[in-house]
């Protein structure tokens, strides 16, 4: 079973090897639930300050700006590439038919696991929103496979990533003059409360035919660029937004055991973003 980030990595690896040899994708589908990190044009329509389908953005990207939140692919780009897929998955609100068979990204700029996670940047797709997408798409696929047995058998054998966490402080818990979610809980009472509501989340991917997830950890979110500007001398790391981070990974890993453990054919792992992420700023010039 894999459990770390290395594990996956080296998987991934070997799957891409393969699919060059076979020509075909080494899973029917990938299936992404996320934030701005992940996400690939769902927020593009939306009533929200957070949305990049315009240039710079895009600049590198084939097709142009089309709402990812980078100058070219994203991380779930690349792996759907390495993993053999020679067309991008499409995002939830551009996906038409049978193209769902292969996968949908879900993900959308802003979305947390609390329900009120980046309201301050307009609307989004909170998790649970993207969960019913997924619901509606589970209920497509029924249709086009004949039945729910023959949907969860397809979605059984196909790989999920979900990436939350990193708005749940930066736009929530470390906002306390939009949230009072620091005036109610301290962070030891609020990371708990987090990863409970994220645990029922996920139980529902698995109740709907997720077996196979990648968990994306939080990232060293108090050395990004907003964070250095309003919570730190712009030089220096902010402490407290990374002790954050690290206390939500090793929750997060704990949970990720206990779930593989209760639920019959689980295959969950965590991507430790934070530590991966911080070494390559600590050791930036073995990076290149």
């Amino acid at each position: 079973m894999l459990k770390t980030y290395d594990e996956l990595k080296k998987w991934i690896v070997m799957m891409s090897m393969v699919a060059a040899v076979a020509a075909e994708p080494q899973v029917p589908c990938l299936f992404i639930f996320g934030d701005s990190l992940l996400d690939n044009g769902n927020n593009n329509n939306l009533n929200t300050i957070a949305h990049v389908n315009f240039k710079p953005y895009g600049i590198d990207f084939p097709l142009g700006p089309t709402g990812r939140f980078s100058n070219g692919n994203t991380v779930v780009d690349i792996i759907a590439q390495m993993l053999g897929f020679k067309d991008y998955i499409p995002s939830y609100l551009t996906v038409k038919g049978n193209q769902i068979l292969r996968g949908v990204n879900f993900a959308s700029a802003a979305a947390g696991i609390r329900p009120e996670t980046g309201l301050n940047w307009g609307d989004r797709f909170t998790f649970d929103e993207q969960l019913t997408n997924f619901k509606n798409t589970v209920e497509q696929l029924d249709a086009i496979l004949g039945g729910r047995e023959a949907t969860l058998n397809h979605l059984g054998k196909c790989i999920f990533i979900s990436g939350f966490g990193n708005n749940d402080f930066l736009n929530n818990y470390f906002l306390p003059e939009v949230y009072n979610t620091r005036k109610l809980y301290t962070l030891q009472q609020y990371i708990p409360l987090l990863l409970n509501r994220y645990t029922e989340q996920l139980k529902i991917l698995y109740t709907y035919g997720a077996r196979k997830l990648a968990l994306v950890g939080a990232g060293p979110i108090g050395c990004i660029p907003f964070t250095l500007v309003t919570r730190s001398d712009g030089v220096k790391c902010a402490d407290d937004e990374n002790r954050a981070s690290q206390m939500y990974n090793r929750q997060l890993r704990a949970r990720i055991d206990v779930f593989n453990a209760r639920f019959h054919g689980a295959q969950f792992i965590l991507i430790d973003g934070y530590n991966h992420l911080n070494d390559v700023i600590n050791n930036a010039e073995a990076y290149g």
